[in-house]
């Protein structure tokens, strides 16, 4: 069985910063895509960021451009968040996820085949 596990979430307050990271149990991911989506109350699941393990190749959500940075380290096999100038409505659940289906970055959650268990981030205003 598969298994990411996200840390790094919490409290900050707007215009701070942190830094999500997920790791994955198989290193067979070296050759898909892990993305990271959110998840706010009352909300569906909306994708943030995700890269193309293999050759680093990131696509992000408009809303958090210029703002947040995914990348990977091999020899961790993990894949990060950096959220930087933190906004109220950046609060939510954030999820990795691994599409082991295609190289493709896509978008879509239902695409995903593989999810960790959450971490919450909250910014206060």
């Amino acid at each position: 069985q598969v298994q990411l596990v996200e840390t790094g979430g919490g409290l900050v307050r707007a215009g701070g910063s942190l830094r999500l990271s997920c790791a994955a149990s198989e290193r067979t991911f070296s050759t898909y895509v892990m993305g990271w989506f959110r998840q706010a109350p009352g909300k569906e699941r909306e994708f943030v960021a995700a890269i193309r393990w293999s050759i680093g190749s990131t696509r992000y959500a408009d809303s958090v451009k210029g703002r947040f940075t995914i990348s990977r380290d091999n020899a961790k096999n993990t894949v990060y968040l950096e959220m930087n100038s933190l906004k109220p409505e950046d609060t939510a659940v954030y999820y990795c996820a691994v599409d082991i289906s295609t190289v493709v970055i896509r978008t879509t959650s239902g695409n995903y085949d593989y999810w960790g268990q959450g971490t919450q981030v909250t910014v206060s205003s």
